[in-house]
């Protein structure tokens, strides 16, 4: 931890210039050498909404939530890890003073408030000072975990604009059939891009809701007003989710140099049984047709800069093994030059609820001994941050110790 001196400057410096300047001295300046070796990707995710890793609860002083963050960062550096995936926009609010959004209440416990720091500058440069990159992680479409708009923050722009807004399966979402949705929420994550100097935007697996049985995504609306010229809603669906994950990439590059545009989905784009070109695999989910995320298709148009698909499985699982979703993807990013991270569940490794293989401290590192087999797979990220902490069965600790011997730079 810094200085009382330090501190205080840490909460009230903005966040470009401080981030800007200590990612400049970590990387030599743009023209010096790099600290480290260039290899492959080893990355933690860092959950913020509903305070899943961080910070530990709601309402922690500005000192606690920044000594919180710091030791997961500096727990990274001493696992050999070279990235870390925080989320920055949970629920349609920030970590960051942001124009278009309030403050998160993971925070605070208020949505709205403001929390006395930074963390998004923090986070910028601290990691930097480390070696590590930041990787902004950022939930397009998700409002709130529950249904009433009456506790958002009243200046939420989804109480201003509740024609936005549809419930679903207890939660709310932004309509991605709307046009000026689709505008909105990316200008709200292009706000951090203008302003840090984050090494990447990254989205998980939450496009439209994964579906709820018995209930509807009521977007008849949108679909009437926009759907014309499609063969079906489904068709227009994906069309949607298309159009966001395409101008994003656009813009991205357009903001800043250098920034990186990563998604981490559901790891089964269709069934072989489904689709001749889906994966080996009987899983009850299928992005394509379930969430209108047509992933393989991100792809191979090149839309993209790496894919981290949540191969959340273990290997030999019937339903969906770990080895044959691998070997799908290895062989979709061929060619592209997109990158493939694989997502690793860590936080099934010594959970009780899990099948048997989950109680083997190998099981993890048998799957990075697989992906070596892969020259397409660039690296791995783990979920997640309190997972790698605890490390329940030592999981994470073979893994090191039976890959991550020394400490190499994330590829680019």
């Amino acid at each position: 931890m810094a200085g009382a001196a330090g501190l205080v400057a840490a909460m009230t410096t903005g966040g470009d210039a401080v981030a800007a300047r200590t990612a400049r001295a970590v990387r030599g300046g743009g023209g010096g050498e790099d600290r480290f070796a260039r290899g492959e990707l080893r990355g933690v995710w860092i959950a913020t909404v509903a305070n899943l890793d961080w910070p530990s609860r709601k309402g922690l002083t500005a000192a606690a939530q920044e000594a919180e963050l710091i030791a997961h960062l500096d727990r990274a550096v001493r696992l050999r890890l070279n990235a870390v995936v925080l989320q920055v926009r949970p629920t349609a609010d920030a970590l960051w003073p942001s124009p278009y959004e309030p403050w998160a209440d993971c925070l605070t416990g208020v949505q709205g408030q403001d929390p006395g720091w930074d963390p998004l500058a923090t986070a910028v440069r601290e990691a930097h000072d480390r070696g590590l990159e930041l990787h902004a992680w950022f939930n397009p479409y998700r409002v709130a975990n529950h249904t009433d708009p009456a506790r958002l923050a009243a200046s939420h722009p989804a109480r201003r604009n509740p024609d936005w807004v549809l419930p679903y399966g207890g939660k709310l979402y932004y309509n991605p059939g709307l046009p000026e949705v689709r505008r909105f929420v990316q200008d709200a994550m292009l706000d951090a891009v203008r302003r840090y100097e984050i090494d990447a935007v990254h989205w998980d697996d939450y496009f439209y809701p994964y579906p709820v049985a018995g209930e509807a995504f009521k977007d008849d609306a949108a679909y009437e007003r926009y759907g014309g010229g499609f063969a079906d809603r489904a068709a227009w669906r994906r069309d949607n989710v298309d159009r966001l994950v395409r101008e994003m990439g656009e813009r991205i590059r357009e903001t800043r140099q250098g920034v990186r545009f990563g998604i981490s989905p559901f790891a089964v784009w269709r069934n072989k049984a489904t689709d001749p070109l889906g994966s080996d695999t009987r899983a009850g989910v299928e992005t394509y047709d379930d969430l209108h995320a047509d992933t393989r298709k991100w792809v191979k148009e090149g839309w993209i800069d790496y894919i981290a698909p949540q191969i959340y499985w273990y290997i030999g699982l019937s339903t969906a093994d770990y080895a044959k979703v691998l070997t799908w993807w290895a062989a979709t990013v061929r060619g592209t030059g997109v990158g493939l991270y694989v997502g690793e569940a860590l936080y099934k490794a010594g959970d009780p609820a899990q099948p048997a293989p989950w109680q083997d401290p190998a099981e993890l590192s048998r799957h990075l001994t697989l992906a070596r087999d892969h020259d397409e797979v660039g690296g791995h990220i783990f979920f997640s941050a309190k997972h790698v902490a605890a490390d329940r069965i030592g999981a994470m600790a073979r893994v090191v110790a039976d890959h991550y011997q020394d400490r190499v730079r994330a590829p680019r």
